[in-house]
């Protein structure tokens, strides 16, 4: 995922072809398609998870040179603990080679990794690597990537509810007390703002349990491109799709001024 080349974030910027005020500070991911890919190819499904993880470098390293704030992507959710046993045992072990293969190119580029979900299910060499490339780029100050595995929304506010009663039951904050930013304060994503634009890929109409609080307000796009050949053009299409609507967070717009002539 290296962004060492000639090419500069600014010119990177210019070909997209928008200010930079217009481009989305947050891009959440629903990476979807993988098996589909696979299947369409009469390959193991495990292959597009491969050919997943390819995608995932590529746009990791355009959104780093578009100086992007924060990449959500959705690697793997509490529900895909049903999946068959192979397929999650090939999954974690991409999720370790990935982390140990990656850390240089994350220091190097000033990118932090950080995670959300439930640590506690997940195996013990995927939580080593995990944590120790969080720590090693926990200085970073370019852009936030987000791993949302062993991730659940519903899982995430229910976590967030417990925190609060915590508090309620200590006599640390009062039930009438609460209030949006408390409980913004107490889901995984503490501290990282919400997602400006959602995309899925693979042409599914859902939400699927993702950051479910968190995009109230976030612009959605879809895109029948499964995960395995989505790249820089698409996100592209995507970031000129959001940059052209209007985003009113409920409000209506001005009423246009009537000329009088005078």
């Amino acid at each position: 995922m290296s962004t060492n080349d000639d090419k500069t974030p600014l010119d990177t910027i210019k070909e997209l072809g928008l200010a930079r005020e217009r481009l989305p500070q947050h891009i959440a991911i629903i990476m979807d398609g993988n098996g589909r890919w696979a299947r369409q190819r009469n390959l193991p499904r495990v292959r597009g998870h491969v050919k997943g993880a390819e995608s995932v470098r590529a746009i990791v390293t355009h959104c780093a040179r578009l100086q992007i704030d924060t990449l959500t992507l959705y690697s793997f959710s509490t529900e895909n603990w049903k999946r068959p046993r192979e397929e999650v045992d090939a999954l974690m072990a991409l999720y370790v080679e990935n982390l140990v293969r990656e850390r240089d190119e994350l220091m190097a580029n000033q990118i932090r990794l950080v995670q959300i979900g439930r640590r506690e299910d997940l195996p013990e060499d995927v939580l080593r690597e995990l944590e120790k490339t969080e720590s090693m780029s926990a200085g970073n100050r370019g852009l936030r990537l987000v791993l949302a595995i062993n991730y659940g929304g519903r899982d995430e506010i229910v976590d967030a509810v417990r925190e609060l009663a915590r508090k309620v039951r200590d006599g640390r904050l009062e039930p009438e007390a609460i209030e949006e930013g408390d409980i913004s304060a107490a889901l995984y994503t503490r501290g990282i703002q919400d997602p400006d634009l959602l995309i899925r890929t693979a042409g599914e109409m859902r939400v699927s349990n993702f950051l479910l609080w968190q995009i109230s307000y976030s612009e959605l796009y879809v895109t029948d491109v499964l995960w395995p050949d989505f790249r820089c053009e698409q996100l592209n299409e995507a970031i000129r799709a959001y940059a052209a609507r209007e985003r009113r967070f409920g409000a209506v717009n001005p009423p246009e001024q009537t000329s009088t002539g005078k």
